[in-house]
């Protein structure tokens, strides 16, 4: 490690060591407000924690709530900025949020409490329990069947990834609609187009499937259901899965923001897809459902799911996905949770099995991921965690002349628009403009033709021909990668 990493860790514990006699509580959050970190850090430069509030100005993000788990109780929880960017009323602890994909962990306990029951098999067909909508059966599933095992750990073969809900005044489909993928809804039908069981991938239509199969066997509205299976049970009272948000509740919930920093017109969207997507809540909120999956866990409460039963909704079934929640880590540093992206919000959930920790962060802005993952690594710095560390880089040193060699215009072509990506130098780095959308970032080099950005760790990589002739880039933006010819 560097001397100035020294400089940061010997900083860091100097903070909190000059307020030792202060609250333990206070210490906690200012520590935690003022050390976010990048993704990237770099070898030889000094490490300067950042600061909340101006991280939210950074991604144009006006509300953020957060709640934090520690020896089995909440910590605290706190409220930053505003629920909208035209308003002056503060973001609460009691702030409802969307929470959007992490709707999809909480409707799994309503689901494997039926399994417990015996109402519902957790490896047989799930046609067994649908009423007047039959998942299709084709070539894929005339070995491998749709399980409730294969929709929660996302193997079930399905499509449709995700949703992007209904915005103020738009027809909203019912849930037959939602699954044939008929008018008003707007997104693909819901069917298996690979064979159940053999690949992981994402499938928020897998969870519409299970919302239509639970108030099947139950006879019971989804809101209803859940209300009474799970929400009622562990005190989450600021919670809801009624779409759209009762009125009851808009008056302390969040409005949504674009990247730009817009609000989303109407506010918000409305999920119809309610298993997947659709739950309004607080950080508190979710850390009760944290704090009784943990508690399950370890055979000290079951007022849902047996030990055994949580056990087997935390074991992971293909990339480290489980019955609901994902998980990451090793040791005593294993994590369950979820993250989540409805229209204009983001949030984050992460707690541990074994450490009786755990953090819920809520945002009301579409860029809110970007400032979650710093506010992560704050925490993972303050309290060791084994999971959202920095990683490490060097920078390399290269010439004017190899910098200029890469500078330019690179263009690529996507649904018969064309994109145009112009690179220049800057001192020792390039700086990249998408001059579709004029959002401009700095890269660095580690090599010749691999560059990387400081804030986020995405990657740059130059390619030549045979000849050696530049002919383009690649960007690799964590799986994705974007690739634009030299113009």
């Amino acid at each position: 490690m560097r001397f100035t990493n020294i400089l940061f860790t010997v900083s860091f514990i100097l903070l909190v060591s000059c307020t030792s006699k202060a609250d333990p509580e206070i210490v906690s959050i200012e520590t935690i407000e003022n050390n976010l970190l990048p993704g990237l850090l770099i070898e030889g430069e000094e490490v300067e924690g950042m600061n909340i509030q101006k991280r939210m100005e950074h991604y144009q993000v006006p509300g953020v709530s957060i709640a934090f788990l520690n020896e089995g109780k909440i910590a605290w929880a706190k409220g930053y900025g505003y629920t909208s960017s035209d308003s002056s009323r503060l973001v609460d602890k009691n702030t409802l949020f969307q929470a959007a994909s992490i709707s999809k962990p909480v409707a799994a306990l309503a689901a494997l409490a039926l399994v417990e029951e015996g109402k519902i098999g957790l490896d047989e067909d799930v046609n067994r329990y649908l009423e007047g909508w039959q998942v299709e059966e084709n070539n894929f599933t005339l070995e491998e069947r749709v399980t409730l095992r294969r929709i929660l750990s996302h193997t079930a073969g399905l499509t449709v990834h995700g949703f992007g809900g209904y915005a103020s005044g738009e027809d909203v489909p019912d849930i037959i609609q939602v699954l044939n993928g008929e008018e008003p809804a707007n997104s693909g039908r819901i069917y298996p187009d690979t064979t159940p069981g053999v690949q992981y991938r994402y499938s928020g239509g897998g969870y519409t499937i299970m919302q239509k199969m639970l108030t099947d066997v139950t006879g019971k509205n989804f809101p209803e259901l859940m209300e009474e299976s799970v929400l009622s049970k562990i005190g989450m009272e600021h919670s809801t899965y009624e779409q759209p948000l009762p009125e009851a509740y808009r008056e302390n919930a969040a409005f949504g923001h674009r990247a730009d920093g817009r609000m989303v017109e109407g506010n918000w969207h409305t999920y119809p897809e309610m298993a997947a997507a659709g739950l309004w809540t607080t950080p508190s909120d979710l850390l009760k459902y944290a704090m009784e999956v943990q508690k399950s866990y370890v055979g000290e409460s079951n007022q849902i799911l047996s030990q055994e039963m949580t056990k087997e909704m935390l074991t992971p079934q293909m990339n480290g996905h489980a019955l609901g929640p994902g998980t990451q880590g090793s040791g005593k540093h294993i994590a369950f949770g979820h993250g989540g992206a409805n229209e204009g919000f983001r949030c984050n959930l992460q707690a541990f099995t074994r450490l009786d920790q755990g953090v819920v962060i809520m945002t009301n802005g579409d860029r809110g991921g970007e400032l979650m993952n710093e506010i992560l690594r704050s925490f993972s710095k303050l309290y060791e965690w084994d999971i959202y560390k920095p990683s490490m880089k060097s920078i390399a040193s290269l010439s004017e002349e190899e910098l200029n060699r890469l500078a330019g215009q690179y263009k690529a072509s996507y649904q018969g628009n064309e994109y145009i990506f112009q690179i220049s130098v800057l001192e020792n780095h390039l700086e990249g403009i998408q001059l579709w959308d004029k959002l401009s970032f700095e890269f660095y080099p580690e090599s010749a033709n691999r560059f990387f950005n400081k804030d986020d760790g995405t990657g740059f990589e130059f390619s030549e021909d045979e000849n050696g002739v530049l002919t383009g880039i690649t960007i690799y933006d964590g799986s994705r990668q974007y690739f634009f010819e030299k113009n």
